[in-house]
């Protein structure tokens, strides 16, 4: 993992298109902007783990209906 110190208004990019700025800092909390295309999905990652979760039951169910049609 790459660490880096950003102060208030001061940013970095990613992959030549996506940009992270500090917008915010409140006591333990980072208020952060992201710049990125439209095409580019972005999630929080309590977000994305659920619909990791919610995309692997919905697959598993798919696989059992899909046997028990060739039974």
């Amino acid at each position: 993992m790459l660490a880096l110190s950003r102060k208030k208004g001061e940013a970095i990019v990613v992959n030549n298109d996506i940009e992270l700025t500090v917008l915010e800092i409140k006591g333990d909390q980072v208020k952060i902007g992201i710049s990125a295309p439209k095409t580019v999905p972005i999630y929080r990652k309590e977000v994305y783990l659920q619909i990791q979760e919610e995309n692997e039951e919905a697959a598993s169910g798919a696989e059992a209906s899909r046997l028990r049609k060739l039974l």
